[in-house]
């Protein structure tokens, strides 16, 4: 990689003072901002709400599962494509507010094509839907580096999974009402008028977030990269993977736990077509999900600051597990409560900790590109999980496809569990610098 340059005029001193002297009006800011985001995100919920809208326009279960994948996918791709670049700022807000604008801007034009699209012209509006949901992860994604490069620096170490705990459990509580919500719209306003309320509710909160967002104050970073040309960047990142053999275990071990959360994207639709839900009932469902993500996420963050976040992922594994083994067996509709009380543990597990363990495997200079280079490589596997289970739900049915994602979801927790080396007690100690 290629060579930090240390700003002239730091002071390692008075840049930890000016950290801890904002530490406060920071963590309200960013858990305002994630909580608010979070809530957003909950009332067009990936896992309950969309699904359901996209069945309204296609009965194609892979379709379904392309709706996730695209969403995934294009978060996570493009990280690589703006790590280069972040790495070479001193300071990363003006760059991440800029792209999380583009990122909010298709909720109100999807609420606006699925109100008046959704009924003359499915055809038309849901491939729109699907591009304009991926557009919005993409502008995400192009950020996501310099984001928690900034959260890096403004939360020290042993404060962020305090931080992820109380900004998802604010998001989640706030989304509980925000699914209540959404139920009582879902119920009470035909379609697809009802779905575009969503959005257009969504929409309102994500900019409520940004708003609180510019409330951070980012000291400039202690060092930056003199910025390579992409060719030569992309060039020098095999030489992370053959120098780090344990973040190489990671993403081996989390590539699995992602395939093994294939069922995620389809329990909704199953307790439709198996158990004859109803619309309304996405509400109901969506507040179980948020509202364990809130109880979890606290229980997590604070194991994640205690003893490292790989035990965190590790759990997500088995509650994704639990999740599926109580959707094979429920013998009526109240038992998917408790799967998505389980599918909510289990991502705020990866709320949680997923990013922050990468923030420990590497030296501050390094961060951005971790982050870029791990959602990357990861991209594909997120992608190919929703994918597959809407394929062998197609062609071998629900329950086949349940059996697969626990025993995928056991293979990942292991691997995290046994090949992964903790790497807040890696000898290099990256992990300690705030």
């Amino acid at each position: 990689m290629t060579t930090a340059a240390p700003s002239a005029a730091y002071d390692e001193t008075a840049y930890h003072e000016f950290v801890e002297r904002h530490y406060r009006r920071n963590l309200i800011a960013n858990v305002l901002d994630l909580g608010l985001f979070t809530a957003a995100l909950n009332l067009v919920s990936l896992a309950t709400i969309m699904p359901l809208l996209i069945s309204r326009l296609t009965d194609s279960k892979i379709i379904i599962g392309l709706l996730p994948a695209l969403a995934n996918v294009g978060y996570l791709l493009p990280q690589l494509l703006t790590a280069n670049y972040t790495e070479g700022l001193r300071r990363k807000l003006p760059f991440t507010a800029a792209c999380g604008m583009a990122e909010r801007l298709p909720y109100p034009l999807i609420g606006l094509a699925t109100w008046f699209l959704a009924l003359p012209a499915p055809g038309l509006a849901l491939p729109l839907i699907l591009s304009l949901r991926a557009g919005g992860a993409v502008a995400g994604g192009l950020s996501t580096p310099a984001w928690y490069d900034l959260i890096a620096k403004v939360i020290p170490l042993r404060r962020r999974g305090f931080y992820s705990s109380v900004g998802n459990g604010l998001g989640a509580i706030l989304g509980v009402a925000g699914a209540a919500l959404a139920g009582w719209i879902l119920g009470h306003w035909p379609y697809p008028q009802n779905f575009a309320i969503c959005f257009f509710a969504a929409f309102g909160l994500m900019m409520a977030s940004l708003a609180v967002f510019f409330l951070n104050r980012e000291p400039d970073s202690p060092s930056v990269k003199q910025r390579a040309a992409l060719g030569v960047y992309l060039r020098q990142l095999p030489q992370v993977l053959r120098r780090d053999h344990n973040y190489l275990h990671y993403l081996i071990s989390r590539a699995t736990v992602l395939l093994g959360g294939m069922a995620a994207g389809f329990y909704m639709v199953y307790g439709v077509e198996q158990f004859g839900l109803a619309e309304r009932h996405a509400g109901t469902l969506t507040a179980l999900l948020v509202g364990s993500q809130a109880l979890a996420g606290l229980a997590w963050g604070h194991l994640g600051d205690r003893a490292g976040h790989k035990i965190v992922l590790v759990g997500e594994a088995v509650f994704a597990a639990l999740a599926a083994s109580i959707a094979l067996i429920a013998p009526s509709a109240i038992w998917l409560g408790v799967t998505f009380i389980l599918v909510g543990v289990a991502s705020s597990a990866s709320s949680v900790s997923a990013m922050n363990i990468i923030l420990e495997f590497c030296p501050a200079e390094d961060r951005p590109t971790y982050i870029g280079l791990t959602n990357t490589l990861l991209a594909p596997f997120v992608a190919l999980g929703p994918v597959l289970g809407g394929a062998l739900a197609t062609w071998l049915g629900y329950r086949p496809m349940f059996v697969a994602a626990i025993a995928v979801a056991l293979v990942g927790g292991l691997l995290m569990a046994a090949w992964v080396r903790e790497p807040r007690r890696n000898r290099n100690g990256w992990a300690q610098p705030a």
